[in-house]
């Protein structure tokens, strides 16, 4: 093998253009989904304290951000309710209203921009809860699976109704996926994708985000009991392998940089569209360390998710999607 000093590998290294022509990952904006996140309320704005640049946005509103990531070549958005307290039930019955937050959104978003962006559904009940567990608890709070999944399976059908074209289960019940995939198809769903959530971790990072969906302080004991350890990775791989065999398109990793690890492992053993979720906490780490002036977002943002791509990711869920696409773009 040819070595020193004949080869010097930082001679492609030398000059902008010999880098960029010999880079091996690139990401663009289409590599993105942008989460946002809905309120109640008509011409609203409502900064998450917890995720700096981050708001709630009445239904009306993440029209305008729907039309704005379409602007800047974001392919899809991830929509997150925010219900109103008076609405969380025990049963988590708001989930399966046709005129709910989220069903009000889609068709919102959809009516705007028609199939110019595809529109990502969360399916899990911890928004809709007045205990904001993911799914029905019994008298003891242990949060039960087959019961869940009969309520998943009308809320994945109640959001492909109004529209969704990809339905992402986070919840974490065993058998939801064929479940759902299932009914899309008997109701003639047929074009409705599934990006499930295969390997969630019950992880420290998920903060903000109960915060911004109103469920942090609700929330009684914690969600081991359905998300994964995070000292797991085989058990990752036999969550991900059951839910391509009941019928997801896609799978979903999440956290993201904390599990790189796991990313590379799904995709090297299965090849299949493998989807990250930079989640909020690890959006707020950044923008904690810009704030401290320990850091240059841009920089930052865009190493991330170029870490996401060369781990093996088809495409990242980060709340930084606008602010990256408009930096590929520029």
């Amino acid at each position: 093998m040819t070595s020193y000093p004949h080869l010097r590998l930082r001679r492609t290294r030398a000059l902008p253009w010999s880098r960029a022509l010999h880079r091996e990952v690139e990401i663009t904006p289409a590599d993105m989904i942008w989460p946002l996140f809905v309120t109640d309320g008509r011409d609203c704005e409502v900064p998450v304290a917890a995720l700096p640049g981050v708001s709630r946005w009445s239904v009306d509103r993440i029209v305008d951000q729907a039309r704005l990531a379409v602007a800047a070549g974001i392919p899809a958005l991830a929509l997150f309710p925010n219900t109103q307290p008076e609405r969380r039930t025990h049963d988590g019955g708001e989930a399966l209203n046709p005129d709910n937050l989220m069903c009000r959104a889609i068709r919102a978003i959809k009516d705007a921009c028609g199939s110019d962006i595809g529109v990502l559904t969360d399916v899990a009940l911890d928004p809709y809860t007045s205990h904001g567990q993911d799914g029905l608890i019994d008298d003891h709070g242990y949060v039960v699976n087959d019961d869940t999944v009969e309520v998943l399976v009308g809320q994945a059908l109640n959001q492909a109704a109004a529209g969704a074209d990809i339905i992402a289960p986070s919840d974490m019940m065993d058998g939801r996926v064929a479940a759902i995939r299932n009914a899309l198809e008997d109701s003639g769903h047929i074009h409705v994708q599934i990006m499930s959530y295969a390997a969630k971790y019950a992880s420290a990072f998920y903060g903000p985000f109960r915060d911004a969906v109103g469920s942090r302080g609700l929330l009684k004991g914690d969600k081991k009991t359905y998300q994964m350890d995070p000292g797991n990775a085989e058990e990752a791989l036999r969550e991900v392998e059951l839910d391509l065999n009941e019928g997801a398109d896609s799978v979903m990793v999440k956290p993201g940089l904390p599990y790189l690890d796991i990313i590379y492992r799904v995709k090297q053993a299965f090849g299949v569209p493998v989807f990250a979720y930079q989640v909020s906490g690890e959006y707020a780490l950044i923008e904690a360390a810009v704030a401290a002036g320990a850091a240059d977002r841009d920089a930052m943002v865009l190493e991330t998710l170029t870490a996401f791509k060369r781990a093996g990711c088809s495409g990242v869920l980060t709340y930084h999607a606008l602010h990256a696409a408009r930096l590929l773009g520029a």
